[in-house]
């Protein structure tokens, strides 16, 4: 299988991206204001904590942008309010030809919105598509759809913008602290994310990007009971700090374990290969239909069996997880002769441990 997982940071340019968004913090904190855990309410004349308006800041600096929001709802929430903004009623919306990431397609139905395809690795086939179609904004998910996606997300968003003057939204979930630059900095009117999947608190998005989007999405979001407290901001603040590291450790244990894997003589092993399904993992595929049994030995040697939020501040161990929704959507069979696996916070050497050890377990009860 052919595969195009994202060029991810380095350890060196992540470290950088650590110091940056420090220095962010340092411009807009106090000594004391960053040692405090938050206020609380919709404080006058913001409508909403203090601390939270100054997490806010802080991302816009950092992230190079007009404004950034904090929004309820994870990164679902982020991208369908980066919708409502953008898209009006029954309006007309861009997406790849590819499975839509069902969350955001739940999103798009309920907004009773048209969608019109267009294939994103052909930028011919998107200038073809927006001749033939009127189309009212685009979406631009960051990591891969389908195994052999491998579209330049700069030049999927050049493209649009070169045909039609629409709002662009991304899907930066998975992406944001890993690349060097979101989409919203690489010409993308809006960037949506999860806070919880770059180690931050439960259930809050971030929204970067153009003031007249996020102005709109913030007056919408009146009440009290919908802002995201001054406690969680600076949770996310905090979290922020140590995620690019923490990626990028990760990302050189994956490729550790590519590199070993594939010049080892696990006879039971098909193919394995980095991909970005969803999150950049591992994809090990087996001859023969034994994706469910190592799953299973590989939870009773202390693997992760499924995610919580996908590379969240509970993640600790090793995940091994069947292949993507998407991924099998793509090939079915993938159900049966295909898992993921993700380092996480662990070692190459505790994952190849429990793949092999799994992988033992299972023929000796065949």
């Amino acid at each position: 299988m052919n595969v195009f997982p994202l060029h991810q940071m380095n350890l060196e340019e992540a470290k950088q991206k650590q110091f940056e968004f420090v220095d962010a913090i340092c411009k807009e904190f106090s000594g004391y204001d960053v040692l405090s855990l938050g206020d609380l309410g919709v404080r006058q004349p913001l409508n909403k904590p203090k601390q939270t308006e100054k997490v806010e800041r802080v991302l816009a600096d950092f992230f190079h942008t007009e404004k950034a929001l904090l929004v309820t709802g994870a990164g679902t929430g982020a991208i369908r309010l980066g919708l409502t903004s953008m898209l009006p009623g029954n309006g007309t919306v861009l997406v790849h030809k590819a499975p839509v990431y069902p969350t955001t397609l739940n999103t798009l139905k309920g907004l009773n919105a048209h969608i019109v395809e267009a294939d994103y690795n052909d930028l011919q086939d998107i200038k073809d598509v927006l001749k033939e179609h009127s189309v009212d904004c685009a979406i631009v998910q960051y990591t891969r759809q389908k195994p052999d996606d491998k579209y330049d997300m700069k030049e999927v968003i050049d493209t649009i913008k070169s045909c039609v003057n629409i709002p662009i939204l991304t899907d930066d979930n998975y992406a944001a602290m890993k690349v060097p630059f979101i989409g919203t900095e690489l010409g993308a009117d809006l960037s949506a994310f999860s806070a919880f999947k770059l180690l931050g608190p439960e259930g809050v998005g971030i929204i970067v990007g153009k003031a007249k989007y996020i102005d709109l999405i913030d007056q919408q979001n009146y009440s009290g009971g919908g802002k995201v407290q001054g406690w969680q901001a600076m949770e996310i603040l905090r979290s922020l700090v140590y995620t690019p590291v923490a990626l990028a450790i990760q990302a050189e244990e994956n490729d550790k374990l590519v590199t070993t894997l594939k010049n080892s003589d696990i006879p039971e092993i098909k193919d394995v290969f980095l991909a970005n399904s969803q999150s950049k993992v591992l994809l090990v595929e087996f001859h023969e239909d034994i994706a469910e049994q190592v799953l299973k030995e590989a939870e009773k040697l202390g693997a992760a069996p499924h995610p919580v939020g996908s590379e969240s501040k509970y993640e600790i161990v090793p995940m091994f997880y069947r292949a993507s929704g998407t991924f099998r959507k793509f090939n079915p069979k993938y159900e049966k002769s295909m898992i993921r696996i993700n380092a996480m916070r662990a070692g190459s050497e505790t994952v190849l441990r429990i793949l092999k050890e799994s992988i033992k377990r299972v023929k000796e009860c065949s």
